[in-house]
């Protein structure tokens, strides 16, 4: 009973805003070093160079034909170019990993700090020193890294020139960035995914996709597909112990009310999370998606043998993301909205964090029973945790009792999802086990950690690091393998 004595506790970060150093050692820019600085009510935004050398700012969402996106380093603050700044800090934060008893830690490799334009023959040795070093530092204390190979950042200049995943090339300059990684860090890492909330990759920044019609959407998601497939061939021929997993976004959802067209709309808004993972673990397109692409007349342009490899490079395990729930309803929409990412429906039965996600642990056991009764693959819950504003307290200490609250509760959850619903939940990573730039705002007031990092919404700080309350608190979770919590 209770969570597997081989259970991974975890902790998750992501390059893009963790790791900094974004023009040393030989990187290169990626699309999300142009974009800004936003809060809970001001989006973030992407600075881009029009045709006559003008520079301004403008949403993600937005079409960038015919733009270069560029950086204004004299009045704007870019968040992920010194993020909290792990390139610098590895060796320090990994022996916070330790003392905090991680079994297992979640970090993303930088494409353009092995291959800065992206398209290169050869890897970025100084890229590749810095993530050995890493994981030879992991492997000292017994940390088992989790390693995701794309988090959202494309090299900069294959956006630039070639407008990103719309374009069929893309496929093989993933495909040798993948087999450097896999081959190069053979024996350290065994835990890999292809594409971070692969569901989320819809817009410039996760694609570098300039056009924003669906027919290019999907295109450049068909191209996704095909090079996590061929990643998931050379990483199992390369070391067949290698398990190579697939993230989603995914959140539980329901029909606001017993009316037949609410709990129909629901249905449907779960094939939109559904339909990434029918593809990835089933190995094709389902019906529903083809229906969709007849009624939106969208052709996508395929090449012999793409439909195979889909079937044959299908992955191990489904990794996903859980921070909320959701509710549909007939004749109402969700919307989109930056700082919050999704405004749903309110549910009266939950509360909401500061930043308006619904709180619902109970949310976590359905998502998991969900996923392992539609997939029968194991799962991992690889991000989870509640975005807060943390203070230090007169005598130096950092109390989080809502943050602990939160995690309790989801722990509690997903211990029931084992003992009671026999799910193989393989491991469990909070996002993040140390403080870094929230994703959906650049901010850093919205904090995630278990280790508090001295950094401001503006980049101004020491970047010191110190031991927030729920970091006692979690560590005795992981000695207790979740019995205490």
């Amino acid at each position: 009973m209770g969570f597997p004595h081989n259970f991974l506790w975890g902790g998750a970060t992501a390059a893009n805003q963790y790791e900094g150093g974004y023009q040393e050692g030989g990187r290169g820019l990626s699309c999300l070093d142009t974009i800004s600085a936003g809060s809970v009510n001001v989006p973030r935004r992407i600075t881009v160079r029009d045709g006559n050398g003008n520079v301004r700012q403008q949403s993600k969402y937005d079409s960038l034909i015919g733009i270069e996106e560029a950086l204004v380093d004299d009045h704007l603050y870019y968040p992920s170019h010194v993020a909290t700044d792990f390139y610098h800090h590895w060796k320090e934060d990994i022996a916070l990993f330790a003392e905090l008893g991680l079994k297992s830690f979640r970090m993303s490799i930088s494409w353009s700090r092995l291959f800065p334009n992206g398209d290169e023959t050869e890897a970025n040795e100084e890229g590749i020193r810095f993530y050995l070093n890493v994981f030879r530092e992991l492997g000292k204390y017994g940390i088992e890294p989790m390693v995701t190979l794309n988090h959202f950042d494309v090299p900069l200049s294959l956006s630039n020139r070639m407008n990103g995943w719309a374009d069929r090339r893309m496929i093989d300059y993933f495909v040798r960035f993948a087999y450097t990684c896999f081959s190069r860090f053979k024996g350290l890492v065994r835990y890999w995914k292809t594409f971070n909330e692969i569901n989320c990759m819809n817009d410039f920044a996760t694609t570098g996709n300039k056009n924003d019609t669906l027919q290019s959407r999907y295109q450049a998601l068909h191209h996704i597909f095909l090079a996590s497939s061929k990643a998931v061939q050379i990483g199992h021929a390369i070391d067949p112990t290698n398990q190579i997993g697939m993230m989603l976004a995914y959140w539980s959802s329901y029909a606001y009310d017993c009316d037949p067209k609410s709990v129909l709309k629901n249905y449907e808004s779960m094939h939109e999370r559904q339909f990434f993972a029918d593809v990835q673990v089933r190995g094709s397109y389902p019906s529903y998606i083809k229906k969709l692409w007849k009624r939106e007349q969208i052709e996508i342009e395929t090449e012999e043998g793409d439909m195979r490899l889909l079937k044959e490079g299908t992955v191990d395990f489904i990794g996903f993301s859980y921070y909320f729930s959701q509710v549909n309803k007939a004749g109402m929409d969700t919307r989109i909205v930056d700082g919050k990412q999704v405004e749903p429906l309110d549910n009266p039965y939950l509360k909401r964090s500061d930043w308006g996600w619904q709180i619902d642990p109970d949310g976590l056991r359905i998502a998991c029973n969900e996923l392992y009764d539609r997939y029968q693959v194991p799962v991992f819950v690889v991000e989870n945790g509640l975005g807060a504003i943390d203070q230090i307290e007169e005598d130096g200490t950092i109390r989080d009792p809502y943050r602990i609250d939160y995690l309790r509760q989801h722990i509690q959850a997903l211990k029931e999802a084992i003992e009671i619903d026999g799910v193989p939940v393989q491991g469990y990573y909070p996002w993040g086990c140390i403080d870094i730039v929230s994703a959906s705002t650049g901010e850093m007031r919205k904090r995630y950690g278990m280790i508090y990092v001295d950094m401001d919404d503006e980049g101004n700080g020491t970047l010191e690091r110190r031991k927030k309350q729920s970091f006692d608190w979690y560590r005795n979770v992981i000695a207790t393998n979740g019995e205490q919590l």
